[in-house]
């Protein structure tokens, strides 16, 4: 159970609940264990009577109380356990609670490597069916050992103060019972952990079906994605078939033991009273309902250790993730100023997954207020630079300088905070157009939001949707064009106010005249803001206060527009070419 103790910080911080719902149970057992000597001596009542000839009229008063005891006992019985479970399953329900959200966070704080490695139909998997299976052993099993536990204490000594001989005789088919729903159990355990394994593949399957459906429509491949589903179908019922044949065994086992001890109770207690070793009959009946308590608890027994061990080997799954050290650790807890200028002295970076090496020696420097266009090939290292300065990565080798500190001495969050960014593949919320925009401050007002969709010259179209900014998006933003997506985008990062604005070939699905306008409106607010422009465009870069042009992760030529067009290399190769372009429409 070493996986497990993970959760020992959730059971201290709910001791007191736990505790409750430890004498609650121990309260619904005792009125539980009243039934039992009642009944036995509402039998013994009515077998002298008719011993003595009596009339039941003579007992009735005394039936009656017998009766009364019972039901209320019952009763009693039924309001505690429902009390047991509101305290100790509800305890269950807080922990799985808190282990989601402690997974999420740190899924949130792990770095881009990470998720790289890992599948995302196998991080929600963790996050959901892993988790359920834990709260299991947070709850049922919890409150299933206490109940057994107490009833094992408080029953066995009745037993024996009643017949010893009976009592030897009742539990022999116990043990055996609890052995038997072990090993079912270590089976259970066994199939189960495939089982989970399984769904985390069926999961990352389904979300990339979903995710890629306009590829697959495409491509008209949808025949061969339904055959590897079935596939994949088949090998899930394959699994769960195997699991299912193994848990069939449970109930069957349980009551064929139930039976086997009943029937052992009523030999053996008729033989021990015809022979005078017990006093009545009722005794029999006592000890048959003393079975019935004790046959489920012990079979829990078992029960709870396949819960357990189905627990162990999903927390043992949750905690490769916990235990996964982010890579990009906050070195800084206290918040940094940041105010603009970025220097990049002698860098390199090696992608770990892949061991590419993107950047190979870059040294630049962006002043606070400067705007700098990043111009190369599809693969030239390009967008590596703006990953380094969101600090998504360390550096391999060499040094960046944010405000002549290094970027690692930093606060994270004040450094991620203080950028605005727009990635290459413009992302959408399942939202609002208006809550896309706001998640870059969700504090701003709805003229702020209107002023941002402007200046990112997205404004008119989302006025001719029907409900304009309350419109809702797709998935991913898919009803709305490429262009419009990335100017939505654009908007979401300029509505941010931020110290650094990074443009990752943002403008790439928009028109010239479009991307002529945001560029101008990111010039009238880039006074004081540092901008850098990645782009395989010259019009997004010409205005550029500084020109970087990165080939194979290698910086081959910088300087200002006027001064690269007159020397012979890429950036005048690609302005001629793109002039032409212009010049042929």
């Amino acid at each position: 159970m070493k996986e497990l103790k993970y959760l020992n910080k959730y059971f201290f911080k709910y001791k007191y609940k736990l505790l409750i719902g430890l004498l609650i149970t121990i309260v619904a057992r005792v009125f539980n264990l009243v039934m039992p000597p009642y009944v036995r001596k509402t039998l013994d009542a009515v077998q002298q009577s008719i011993e003595n000839g009596d009339p039941i009229s003579s007992i009735k008063s005394t039936l009656i109380t017998y009766i009364a005891i019972i039901i209320g006992s019952a009763i009693m019985y039924a309001l505690f356990t429902f009390l047991m479970r509101q305290t100790i399953i509800n305890v269950s329900r807080y922990i799985e609670f808190d282990l989601k959200n402690d997974v999420f966070k740190q899924y949130e704080n792990l770095s881009l490597n990470f998720y790289k490695k890992n599948r995302t139909g196998d991080l929600m998997n963790r996050i959901s069916e892993d988790v359920g299976k834990v709260r299991m052993y947070a709850g049922p099993a919890i409150m299933y050992s206490i109940q057994t536990f107490t009833l094992f204490v408080c029953i066995i000594p009745l037993m024996i103060s009643s017949s010893p001989t009976l009592t030897l005789y009742t539990v022999i088919p116990l043990p055996i019972l609890s052995v038997l729903i072990y090993y079912i159990s270590k089976t259970i355990h066994k199939r189960t952990t495939k089982v989970q394994e399984f769904l985390s593949e069926l999961s990352t399957f389904s979300q990339e079906t979903f995710s890629g459906v306009s590829v697959i429509k495409a491509y008209g491949i949808e025949s061969r994605i339904n055959d590897e589903l079935e596939d994949l179908a088949h090998k899930g019922k394959d699994k769960s078939m195997n699991l299912a044949k193994v848990q069939a065994w449970f109930f069957p086992l349980m009551l064929l033991l139930i039976g086997m001890s009943t029937i052992i109770v009523i030999y053996v207690g008729g033989s021990l009273y015809i022979d005078g070793e017990i006093e009545s009959v009722g005794v029999i009946a006592e000890f048959v309902m003393y079975v019935l308590m004790l046959t489920w608890p012990v079979a829990t027994v078992g029960w709870v250790s396949s819960i357990i061990q189905q627990a162990e080997a999903s927390q043992k799954r949750i905690n490769e993730f916990l235990n996964e050290v982010p890579s990009i650790q906050n070195n800084t807890l206290e918040e940094t100023p940041v105010n603009g200028t970025i220097t990049f002295k002698n860098v390199s970076f090696i992608y770990e997954d892949t061991n590419i090496q993107a950047l190979n020696n870059v040294s630049f420097e962006v002043k606070k207020g400067e705007t700098l266009a990043i111009i190369g090939k599809t693969g030239s290292g390009k967008s590596t630079i703006l990953d380094l300065i969101g600090r998504m990565y360390d550096v391999t080798a060499g040094e960046i300088l944010i405000d002549n500190t290094p970027i690692q001495q930093l606060n994270l969050t004040s450094l991620r905070s203080a950028i605005g960014s727009v990635p290459q593949d413009a992302f959408l919320f399942s939202d609002s157009i208006k809550n896309n925009i706001l998640f870059g401050n969700s504090n701003a007002t709805d003229a702020a939001v209107i002023q941002a969709a402007k200046k990112a010259s997205v404004h008119k179209n989302i006025e001719k949707f029907a409900n304009k900014y309350d419109t809702v998006l797709g998935e991913r933003g898919v009803t709305l064009s490429g262009g419009q997506k990335q100017r939505v985008s654009i908007a979401r990062a300029l509505i941010k106010n931020a110290k650094f604005y990074l443009f990752d070939d943002c403008l790439s699905a928009v028109d010239t005249e479009t991307e002529e306008k945001i560029l101008n409106n990111l010039l009238e607010m880039a006074e004081d803001t540092t901008t850098i422009i990645v782009s395989h465009r010259i019009s997004s870069a010409k205005n550029a206060d500084k020109i970087l042009i990165i080939d194979d992760g290698k910086v081959v030529q910088q300087g200002t527009h006027n001064q690269l067009i007159k020397t012979e290399g890429y950036y005048k190769e690609l302005y001629i070419n793109q002039l032409h372009e212009k010049e042929s429409h």
